[in-house]
Formats: structure tokens, C-alpha cells, sequence
């Protein structure tokens, strides 16, 4: 690795598994100081921090809710005061609610929104406030903000489509600083919530994809280093899609 990332200092939201947990561990490889938020698994939480470590680098795991505003706030705060700043803010952070229109509660609707959208926004707001010119802010959105193709996924699809605006209108208000806002939207990848093994799985690789397999986390994470990097400086407002062909 080049380190193209080397004293750098960032938090990435729900960081301790999957996808999150990749970026981090990806992040620390280009040399990154490293904070994680987490909501349950202390002990998962745990691992990532110790393998973001391995690379030589600080990283730190913070326990918060991003459905809880003031907790993520409090993460912003916390990483600006154990790091001396935030540089590289990774909105990674989700929940994904499937059910049919006539079934699905208001209070699962309230809580994707919460999630998927206004932590999103909360973590910008506050993390702006201490990044210094030339920052990165980068949100791992979802190919189904152009493409729903089962029903049930209304409202998740809405909320990841929720974030292709918001970019582009945050870019206006962030370009003049030189800090760049964008979307990682994934397609299928392997992970615990979406095996590349399940049913479900083999269906979309013959069916769907054009790229015949799931994408590996660690996939997602090199398009996320690249865009914190000094090479991805004229990316902003765009909505970058990583799907193997699930959207083509």
C-alpha cells in the first residue's frame, strides 16, 4: 500500500462488520487514524479496532446508535477529541426493512429514515464543523436507489435514493472548501445479512447480474479508500454504483 491516507484521521459509521467493518480495515491500511461506531456486538466491535490497529495506526470503537442523533453527534465529537480532528467521514450505517405496503409499520418507516437518511445528514452537519478545508465525506448508499426489482423494498429503496440528492446539493454547499461528498452504492455483496450461499443469492447471479458472483466487502472498500484519497479531489455530488452489472 502507498499509504495515501498516512495521519489521517476517520469515522466510520456501523463499522464493525461487513462493509464497515472492511472500510475500516482498509482505511488503516492506507494509514488512517480509525474510529468505529457499533450498536450491539462489543466484542465484534473489538476485533475490527484490533485489526485497524495491526496496520500501526490509533483506532478506537464507539458504542451509539445512529437512529439516536445525539449519539452521533457525541461519535463526531468523540473521534474529533481522540484524533485532534476527522478528515474522512464514512456514512456507512443502515437498516434494511422489507415488507409489503399494507403491512409495514410507521414505526419501521420512521426508523429506516432515521437511520438511512437523517444520520446521515446529523454526522455531515457535525463532522463539517471540524474538518479542515479539503475533507472527504462518503455515504454507502445503494444500487436500489435506481432499482427496486422485488416488492417490499419501497422504503428502503426511497431512502437510498434520499442520498443521491442530498450529495448533490451538499456538494454546492462544501465545494468552495474543497471537501468532496459522495455515494458508494453496492450491489449484492457477501456478507452475514446477504450470503452469497443463500437461494436468494443463486437467483440474482443467474438471473440478474452481469457479473456472474457477489461482490466481496473489501471491493466496496477500495472504491471508499479511493474517494477519501488526494486522487478522487474532483469527485463530488456523483453516485458512484459497484453492483457487478445488477443495475446494467
Amino acid at each position: 500500500m502507498n499509504h495515501t491516507l498516512k495521519n489521517k484521521c476517520a469515522l466510520v459509521t456501523g463499522g464493525s462488520r461487513g462493509i464497515g467493518a472492511a472500510i475500516v480495515k482498509r482505511l488503516a491500511q492506507e494509514g488512517a487514524h480509525v474510529a468505529l461506531t457499533y450498536t450491539s456486538s462489543q466484542k465484534r466491535a473489538d476485533e475490527t479496532v484490533k485489526a485497524a490497529q495491526a496496520h500501526g495506526v490509533k483506532a478506537i470503537a464507539i458504542k451509539a446508535d445512529s437512529a439516536d442523533a445525539g449519539a452521533v453527534v457525541a461519535a463526531v465529537a468523540q473521534t474529533v477529541k481522540e484524533f485532534g480532528g476527522i478528515d474522512i467521514l464514512v456514512n456507512n450505517a443502515g437498516v434494511l426493512v422489507v415488507g409489503p405496503l399494507d403491512a409495514f409499520s410507521l414505526a419501521d418507516f420512521d426508523r429506516t429514515l432515521a437511520i438511512n437518511v437523517r444520520a446521515v445528514f446529523v454526522a455531515t452537519q457535525a463532522a463539517v464543523k471540524h474538518m479542515q478545508d479539503g475533507g472527504r465525506i462518503i455515504n454507502v448508499g445503494s444500487c436500489n436507489a435506481e432499482r427496486m426489482p422485488f416488492p417490499g423494498g419501497g422504503v428502503y429503496a426511497m431512502s437510498k435514493s434520499a442520498l443521491v440528492g442530498l450529495v448533490k446539493g451538499l456538494a454546492r454547499d462544501l465545494g468552495g472548501r474543497g471537501i468532496t461528498i459522495n455515494n458508494v452504492q453496492p450491489g449484492p455483496i457477501d456478507t452475514e445479512m446477504n450470503p452469497a450461499s443463500s437461494e436468494f443469492a443463486g437467483m440474482l447471479r443467474k438471473q440478474v447480474l452481469a457479473l456472474p458472483r457477489y461482490g466481496r466487502a473489501e471491493e466496496v472498500a477500495g472504491l471508499v479508500a479511493y474517494l477519501a484519497g488526494p486522487e478522487a479531489g474532483y469527485v463530488t455530488g456523483a453516485s458512484l454504483t459497484i453492483d457487478g452489472g445488477f443495475n446494467a
